[in-house]
């Protein structure tokens, strides 16, 4: 086989000039030296931040600065050659290797994320030969504060100006941040246990928290931080997930139900998922996603389309599925599941069953095996 690394410079040119798929473009730059100083790293990968004032002695005001990043979120597929039983995946931010400027390294890791497996030590997972799906972006904030639990970023577009929201929960109160004014502020009106559901739909923020035991609220905040109550949840769930898809196409709210069976010792998890009708501002009930799979993550949920995945890979659309857990045997949720139990509804989201689940690592990256 040709070395591809020898290729004259004025045909490594014109193809770095028709190349526009950004993943493409990774796997050009890790051909040589050569090829990476003529390609220019993908700027959908780079990580953005902004310096912001201190809140960890709110409503004191600091002189210490924290920092705000936007992190661009993936899902990978580890290529596996045939037969595979089956098919690992790994979800979260992508970076750039910090070797990647040493130019005596033949093949430079171009793609890479940074998984800690439970007893090893963090290490760099080579992307390269995997296939990659962009989420869109996340994004972390450094402090030191116990109290701070979510937030949500709100970029606002305002004559020719790039300005924005950040929108925090930070204990029992939700803070706001304007670009404009730099100065972190209390949303009046909101005093509620700490939420970690916090996100942006469609130019708003949208929130919810428990009132006690037997109801549950979601709130939407416009950027001139005016609160708006949503439809409340009437009945009692265990947990609650605000998940939102797409390029503001939809927001789902997942509710997860535990039943304990005196029979078999063991919780029983359903779940109910509904979808945000906005013009009204009520959650509508649905039972089918599509081609949606909703991934839960103990660092902001996301939703891709399973249409891109190949069959037989173990992941396939209408589904859900819990990653923000350390589990060596799970399933996928489905709805209308039967169980064979007569005493089990069937108008429900509950485990599929189809192909086991082992989420091996749920921070700084998911990783999980899916069983074909």
């Amino acid at each position: 086989m040709a070395d591809w690394s020898l290729l004259p410079e004025e045909l490594l040119n014109i193809i770095s000039e028709n190349v526009e798929d950004c993943f493409d473009i990774v796997h050009a730059r890790s051909v040589s030296n050569s090829w990476r100083s003529t390609f220019s790293f993908p700027c959908m990968f780079r990580r953005q931040s902004y310096s912001l004032p201190s809140f960890a002695n709110f409503p004191s005001e600091s002189k210490d600065l924290c920092t705000l990043e936007k992190i661009p979120l993936f899902l990978f597929r580890v290529q596996t050659p045939p037969p595979a039983s089956a098919s690992e995946y790994f979800l979260g931010g992508i970076g750039r290797d910090e070797s990647e400027d040493q130019t005596e390294l033949p093949s430079p890791i171009q793609c890479s994320v940074k998984a800690k497996i439970p007893g090893s030590d963090p290490t760099l997972m080579n992307m390269r030969d995997g296939q990659i799906f962009p989420l869109g972006h996340q994004y972390r904030i450094s402090c030191d504060s116990k109290e701070y639990r979510s937030l949500a970023f709100l970029p606002l577009h305002k004559e020719g100006r790039e300005e924005f929201i950040v929108l925090l929960s930070f204990g029992r109160f939700l803070l706001a941040l304007r670009s404009s004014e730099m100065k972190w502020e209390l949303v009046m009106g909101f005093k509620a246990p700490s939420s970690d559901n916090i996100v942006t739909f469609r130019r708003r923020f949208y929130v919810t928290n428990h009132a006690g035991m037997t109801m549950i609220y979601t709130f939407s905040i416009d950027p001139l931080l005016h609160l708006t109550d949503v439809m409340p949840l009437n009945h009692t769930c265990s947990l609650v997930y605000l998940v939102p898809c797409g390029n503001d196409d939809e927001l789902f709210l997942v509710e997860k139900f535990g039943s304990y069976s005196r029979v078999s010792n063991l919780c029983r998890w359903t779940c109910k998922v509904s979808r945000l009708h906005e013009e009204s501002d009520l959650w509508v009930e649905v039972s089918d996603l599509g081609d949606r799979v909703l991934f839960i993550r103990q660092q902001g949920n996301v939703s891709c389309s399973a249409k891109e995945l190949p069959d037989g890979c173990g992941v396939s659309g209408n589904s859900i599925l819990f990653t923000n857990e350390l589990d060596n045997g799970t399933y996928v949720y489905k709805y209308g599941v039967d169980t064979g139990r007569e005493e089990d509804d069937l108008n429900c989201w509950r485990f599929s069953g189809e192909n086991r689940v082992t989420i091996l690592s749920t921070s700084p990256v998911v990783n999980f095996r899916v069983e074909h």
